[in-house]
């Protein structure tokens, strides 16, 4: 069709319905019969209709308040750069009466995640953006969100007996495929890997941890099913016990010569690598933590994982602002892409223009 500007009533008068009837098919405010929606729709459909959403925000008269629940964090650090996206889409939703508050908890503790899900239920909100921890916490957590009928979108890693508007992160588990298969490129025979894991490796808030390795494992289960396979538990906070053993691990298994981090901390092994004058053949680990990025150019970090957690904040509050303000459909999964890392590429990697 021609291209101009149609109004509601040229809509209307098109597909032979009332003006009303056409605004609440464009806004999304039910009380249309099956025919008549199709009749609209099929008209919007011809006109390639495209609603004006900044007259839109500036026409709402009704503010709008969106809580993000994410982890403390520190400069640098992968949650800092999930804020930084965050606050990069409360800054353009303003315009259109979007505030954007945070409930920050401490990750991997059961009660902070508790409190800050607890602080949550006392605020007045319109939406929710959630960087699940604690399983059990979080299932209660979003059915009170269902039972306020207030929508909530999942950052991070996805808990998909949910009803989320939608999930905006990595598929972990195939993240975990990539990095073995990346891995294992540098494999020689006779080598063995090491799997460095977390001391809270079966504790419900590392889920996604757990899934990288099962996708790890399953690359390894296809490719080198003969493979020897160690695990070294790192302790998060006791880096004097990490040396220690560290250096009685390598002392008494002298073949290894690959390794694995599933999670930001790669820079605890390469960081004791490079106190020892040491290398493994590869090393590869998760995220673009500043530490990690120097270790990385330095050659201990021969592979870094990336998954845009600026883009997952930004994308997650844009995907709620769509739903709730602009009444815009939201697609349920939104993968970010699996970012391989290394230091020929990493002075070039950005997340936003």
């Amino acid at each position: 069709m021609e291209n101009k500007n149609y109004t509601i009533k040229d809509i209307a008068r098109m597909a032979g319905v009332s003006a009303g009837t056409v605004d609440r098919v464009l806004h999304n405010r039910g009380d249309v019969s099956r025919a008549s929606r199709e009749k609209v729709q099929k008209v919007l459909d011809e006109i390639d209709y495209h609603p004006n959403m900044f007259a839109i925000g500036l026409a709402a008269k009704k503010r709008y308040h969106v809580v993000c629940i994410i982890p403390y964090y520190i400069e640098h650090d992968y949650w800092h750069s999930v804020a930084r996206g965050i606050d990069r889409a409360a800054q353009e939703m303003r315009p259109f009466n979007v505030g954007v508050d945070y409930l920050f908890y401490s990750h991997a503790n059961k009660p902070s995640y508790q409190e800050a899900c607890t602080r949550l239920q006392s605020e007045s909100v319109d939406a929710v953006l959630i960087a699940p921890n604690f399983q059990d916490d979080t299932l209660k957590l979003t059915s009170y969100l269902e039972s306020k009928n207030i929508p909530y979108a999942f950052i991070d890693f996805n808990m998909e007996q949910t009803h989320a508007l939608c999930y905006i992160g990595q598929d972990s588990q195939v993240s975990g495929y990539i990095a073995a298969k990346i891995l294992m490129r540098r494999y020689r025979e006779g080598q063995e890997l090491v799997l460095f894991l977390n001391n809270q490796k079966n504790s419900p808030a590392e889920v996604q941890m757990q899934r990288r390795l099962e996708g790890f494992m399953q690359y390894l289960a296809a490719e080198h099913r003969n493979l020897i396979v160690h695990d070294f538990v790192l302790h998060k906070e006791n880096t004097d016990a990490n040396e220690k053993q560290l250096d009685t691990f390598f002392a008494e298994h002298p073949k290894v010569a690959l390794g694995a981090v599933f999670n930001s901390r790669v820079y605890q092994v390469a960081g004791y690598l490079q106190r020892k004058k040491q290398k493994l053949d590869a090393l590869v680990g998760y995220d673009l933590l500043q530490k990690n990025v120097e270790y990385l150019k330095s050659g201990e970090v021969n592979y870094l994982i990336g998954q845009r957690p600026g883009l997952q904040g930004y994308c997650g509050v844009k995907a709620l602002c769509n739903h709730i303000v602009f009444k815009k459909p939201v697609t349920a999964v939104k993968y970010m892409p699996i970012d391989v890392l290394m230091k020929e590429n990493i002075d070039f990697y950005f997340e936003f223009e």
